[in-house]
């Protein structure tokens, strides 16, 4: 019988869980196309490059869509259970909810690694080639479109304006064409008609044009006088390179310096290098400094003859030097300051630099551990209040599993603001939503063993009814 409610409570769950995650992973996804719509409208990309864009970007919100599609599934697998009086049923037959959860319990720990693996792994590639293709698509200029009355200045060198467009969309009339090779060669063509097409190759935007002229100058670095030339045409042929529109193939390993592109492993890796960085440039400064200050090397047998003179004045250690010297000795007092000033400036800027990035490796490296625990922390809230709340579908699971995600995700907002702006350490900012959502997630567990009517609006109509009798009472009591 046991093996029959597992496969049960594993069958009531895997179902709803894929429907959730493919539903909030497709929410975040267009979150994701809204955010950047305005880099990628415009730019002629294809519908591959695009799918790939956003494939590359919503990668990293697997992290968000798994523990709320576990918050979700859970509150109406029990939900479901609860509502058809199967959770009665199975606790009258000795079977406590920890028993039947079980199961459940042992596929929230397995998808709390799966998150871990895809965060440690896939994420932080994902995350380099995200970047290189956006770096190329912002970069990328916009696809050749050329509107009537409007200049086309995409083209480096070429300013390109067309009076009229003809419908099949090659003849186009008033065309102005300003080329510009160097800031002393300035080329115009102006015609009166014309055919535009692209090469087959799509390399060169071919122009035929008809009854026009061409206006050119000519001159040099060397000599500012300059050489005007006007030539009229019949027809003439004018190929521009039409490379400059095209997109680049920036290699992911431009951004592969990033946190977010490392994982676990390297992250330790670079934190321990940059504290050794840090160690190295204090131990640097400090031999500098002992450099820098020659009194520290004078032997004590001086300092014991300087004890000996009378206690005067002259004991005074600028009494000690002759005033043709001090002048020498105040600009030799100066320099050494400077220096020393100038060497504790340029160290405590790259320390503090090395600092903040030990911050930020420490933010992510617990980031990858927190979320993953997440998935655990939002079973044990889901689970429970599924089975108190005793209602399955999409109405009150759905809201309740909304508003306890929202305080999941503001709690971690906060924290990992609190750790940027270093008001809090990593381990307590990333860790702040489990820390303060764990506690609940006991509490809702101990009260749905003990078949709590938390939920129950009856419950606290009674309640309330109690204790307006007790209110009564007490006043004719009076």
């Amino acid at each position: 019988m046991i093996k029959k409610l597992d496969k049960l409570i594993l069958k009531t769950f895997l179902g709803p869980f894929a429907v959730t995650f493919f539903i909030s992973l497709f929410v975040l996804m267009l979150q994701i196309l809204w955010k950047y719509v305005d880099d990628l409208v415009g730019k002629g990309l294809d519908f591959i490059t695009i799918m790939k864009f956003v494939a590359l970007a919503s990668a990293e919100l697997l992290t968000l869509a798994m523990p709320i599609a576990i918050l979700i599934s859970s509150i109406m697998t029990f939900g479901n259970l609860g509502e058809r009086f199967e959770l009665v049923a199975i606790k009258s037959s000795g079977i406590s909810l920890l028993r039947f959860m079980r199961p459940l319990i042992w596929v929230a720990l397995l998808l709390c690694g799966i998150t871990f693996l895809f965060a440690n792994y896939v994420i932080p590639y994902s995350n380099s080639k995200f970047k290189s293709l956006y770096y190329d698509i912002v970069y990328k200029k916009p696809a050749l479109d050329l509107k009537e009355g409007t200049f086309f200045t995409h083209i480096n060198g070429y300013a390109i304006k067309v009076g009229k467009k003809d419908p099949d969309g090659k003849t186009i009339h008033n065309v102005i064409i300003y080329e510009q090779d160097n800031p002393l060669q300035d080329n115009t063509i102006l015609a009166e008609k014309g055919v535009m097409t692209t090469s087959d190759d799509k390399q060169f935007l071919e122009f035929t044009l008809q009854n026009g002229v061409r206006y050119q100058e000519t001159g040099n670095y060397y000599d500012t006088a300059t050489e005007f030339t006007q030539m009229s045409f019949k027809e003439y042929k004018k190929l521009i390179d039409l490379s400059s529109l095209k997109m680049m193939n920036t290699s992911d390993s431009a951004f592969k310096k990033d946190q977010k592109s490392f994982s676990v492993h390297e992250l330790n890796y670079t934190k321990d290098s940059l504290l050794k960085e840090n160690d190295s440039l204090s131990r640097k400064v400090y031999a500098q400094s002992l450099a820098q200050i020659h009194y520290n090397n004078i032997p004590d047998s001086i300092w014991k003859k300087v004890a000996l003179i009378p206690s005067t004045k002259e004991k005074d250690f600028l009494g000690l030097i002759p005033d043709s010297a001090k002048a020498g000795l105040y600009q030799g007092a100066y320099s050494i300051a400077e220096n020393m000033r100038s060497t504790y400036q340029f160290t405590t800027g790259n320390i503090k630099d090395r600092k903040e990035q030990i911050r930020d490796i420490d933010l992510e490296w617990h980031r990858r551990f927190s979320l993953s625990a997440a998935c655990l922390v939002l079973f044990f809230i889901g689970a429970p209040l599924g089975s108190i709340i005793r209602k399955g579908g999409l109405g009150m699971p759905l809201l309740v599993a909304i508003i306890f995600f929202l305080l999941f995700y503001l709690l971690n907002v906060f924290g990992e603001k609190f750790v940027k702006e270093n008001v809090w350490p990593p381990y307590f900012g990333m860790w702040f939503a489990v820390i303060t959502l764990s506690p609940v997630g006991a509490f809702l567990t101990y009260k749905a063993m003990h078949d709590s009517q938390l939920f129950n609006k009856e419950f606290y109509t009674r309640m309330f009814r109690k204790v307006q009798l007790a209110y009564i009472s007490l006043i004719n009591k009076k």
